[in-house]
Formats: C-alpha cells, sequence, structure tokens
C-alpha cells in the first residue's frame, strides 16, 4: 500500500534518508530530544520521524492515551527536520517489524535507517521478529548512559557482529545495504521516560 502526505501527516520523496525513533514517549523528554538531534547530525538524515506507539507489546501496563502523548512530544520536539507520527495507529500496526515493512512498502526509494537507544538494543533479541528488523533497514545505535557495554555484549551484536560499521562511517549508514548497524556514542542526557512516570506519581 502507497502513503500520500493527506493520510499520514507528512511526505516523503524518494532518495531522502529517513530516521524513525520508535516509543510510547510516555512522557516525551530531552532525552528523547537529544538523540533525535544527534541522529540527524552523526548519520546525516534528512528526517527524523517520531512513531509514537498506540501501546508496547513488552510493557505489561499501558501508556497514557495516545493523544495526550501526541501532545506532549510535539510540544517538545519542535524542528522542522522531525515529524511526530502515530503511523502505527494509522497502519493497524504495533510491532516494529510491520511498521517497518508498512513504511518500506508504502514510501518506495526512501532510504530509512531504524533508530534505538543502545538499551534496546541490549534486549533486541527479545522483539518479535528482531532478525526482520534487522534484515529490512540499517540500525542506528546512540548510546545511552549505563547501557553501552550491556548493548555491545548482547545478543543482537554478537549475532549481527559481521554487519557492524564502525563509527567514523556513520554518515553512511543510511546508504548502506541491510544487514547494517552502527553504535555511535553520544553525550547523553541521562533521563528515561519511566523515572519520569515516577516522580509524577510522587514516587521519586
Amino acid at each position: 500500500m502507497l502513503w500520500n502526505a493527506h493520510e499520514t501527516g507528512f511526505r516523503l520523496v524518494a532518495g531522502q534518508t529517513v530516521g524513525l525513533l520508535g516509543g510510547s514517549f510516555d512522557p516525551p523528554h530531552a532525552g528523547h530530544v537529544h538523540i533525535t538531534l544527534e541522529a540527524l547530525r552523526r548519520f546525516r538524515l534528512d528526517r527524523v520521524i517520531w512513531l509514537v506507539s498506540p501501546g508496547n507489546p513488552l510493557k505489561p501496563r499501558g501508556p497514557a492515551p495516545l493523544p495526550e502523548r501526541m501532545a506532549a512530544a510535539r510540544g517538545i520536539m519542535r524542528h522542522p527536520r522531525v515529524i511526530v507520527s502515530d503511523f502505527e495507529r494509522l497502519a493497524g500496526t504495533r510491532h516494529t517489524a510491520r511498521t517497518l515493512k508498512s513504511l518500506r512498502q508504502g514510501f518506495p526509494g526512501v532510504r530509512f535507517v531504524w533508530l534505538m537507544g543502545a538499551d534496546n538494543l541490549a534486549q533486541l533479541h527479545r522483539w518479535d521478529d528482531w532478525h526482520q528488523i534487522m534484515g529490512q533497514m540499517p540500525v542506528g545505535v546512540l548510546a545511552r548512559p549505563g547501557s553501552r557495554m550491556a548493548a555491545r555484549g548482547s545478543v543482537a551484536a554478537d549475532v549481527y557482529r559481521h554487519a557492524r560499521l564502525p563509527a567514523r562511517a556513520a554518515p553512511l549508514l543510511a546508504r548502506s545495504a541491510p544487514p547494517a548497524w552502527c553504535f555511535v556514542n553520544v553525550p547523553m542526557v541521562d533521563l528515561s521516560s519511566t523515572e519520569l512516570r515516577r516522580v509524577r506519581a510522587g514516587r521519586g
């Protein structure tokens, strides 16, 4: 299925390099903004799309209502090259591999890069169809505080060690054939949505 700007709220054209940052964003915070700006710069991306998920299959408790999280995300992420989207709701997907497939089929010729924090790389082997994720598009991994060693020693990092690009090749990632991934160390803001929710609930 081909997607158009009227349906999705954004327009992409063949040849563009576009990063995809998925998550519940419950709530979105400065750490999300920071890794987005670093990804734009380090991986030489034309755009980054925040894919605000209806729900995370790995989390037992549901997130705040999607409209609230979308509004909060748009309030904190103000950049002309960053798009906040509820594409997963539109496409009816809840698992990353299916979301990426829908985007690839719907925007032929766009060079997508899946973006994740190093903490997600450490648990990637627990995700549904994680081999399909690695095989569909390049993956950019941005280090978060305390997660570098676990990520580098993870199942996914070991299985795909042959496909890893050195950090100095980060600008080439978007135009690399998958499987390809690149781990970059960046100055990080040590924030998490989990900690922010605890503070809001009076448990921090």
